[in-house]
């Protein structure tokens, strides 16, 4: 089933507001933060579907005006469902002159034979900031389904004034690849990634020193952090626990926001 989310937020008089929507079953958008004082806008994606089947095709938009704030979030964990063939996702996001986009969604949950492909293409001009993430789990844990999947990828595209700066292609196939030897997940069973990415400017050297202190000392983890050739930095973290990785990346992602930097 082709799945659509279109969205545009805007920028009027110092405040961030959902310009215009269009959505088809069984997505649903609705606004988060009405208490919030940034002036951002704040929606979250709800689906009246447990998650992705067999043919689905998920087709998402994002539009963000010059100068306008977006922190956008998830409903509850994505599940990948039993497929005999495959299900798709392609989101594309544009950000104006000055704009603010961050995406920190729940894991992904997938299933015993499901195959899945994700594409995110995200465009960016002048003075803007960028958070995403993923996380992907080995499937049921506590049901006994460990790396019981066929296929997934996510693979995501940051183009700057229509060039390519930032490739990231994560890839894993559990009955092809010995997914749990060195240099792969090594024993670990849940894999997430954490990017910030900015065109103004703002050079991250000590928000990447911050967050290696912040977060050493965690016991069942093992992370690392990369400095961009953009203004930005990557975290990849290897883990046992969704909940765990997840409340990292939203700490993350809020010291970011709050910063004086993205206010």
């Amino acid at each position: 089933m082709i799945c659509s989310l279109n969205i545009n937020v805007a920028h009027r008089e110092g405040k961030s507001y959902l310009k215009d929507a269009y959505v088809t079953q069984p997505f649903r958008i609705v606004p988060v933060g009405q208490y919030r004082r940034d002036k951002g806008a704040y929606l979250m994606i709800m689906s009246s579907s447990p998650g992705l089947l067999d043919g689905d095709d998920h087709r998402i938009q994002i539009t963000i005006d010059p100068g306008a704030k977006l922190q956008l979030q998830t409903q509850a964990y994505q599940r990948l469902f039993h497929m005999k063939g495959k299900s798709v996702q392609k989101t594309e996001v544009t950000l104006g002159e000055g704009a603010v986009f961050s995406f920190v969604p729940h894991p992904i949950v997938p299933q015993n034979s499901s195959h899945f492909l994700s594409h995110n293409i995200i465009h960016i001009q002048k003075n803007c900031h960028l958070i995403l993430s993923d996380i992907v789990t080995c499937g049921r844990k506590l049901s006994g389904e460990v790396f019981e999947y066929n296929h997934f990828q996510n693979l995501t595209q940051c183009y700057v004034d229509g060039r390519l700066i930032l490739k990231d292609n994560v890839l894993l196939q559990p009955d092809k690849m010995p997914i749990q030897d060195i240099g792969i997940l090594e024993g670990f069973t849940h894999q997430g990634t954490f990017i910030y990415l900015n065109t103004a400017g703002k050079a991250v050297g000590d928000w990447i020193e911050k967050f290696h202190q912040q977060y050493e000392h965690l016991t069942d983890i093992e992370f690392g952090i990369s400095a961009l050739q953009q203004d930005g930095f990557m975290i990849r973290i290897l883990g046992y626990g969704a909940e765990q990785l997840f409340t990292i990346f939203q700490e993350v992602q809020q010291e970011l926001w709050d910063a004086e930097l993205l206010i």
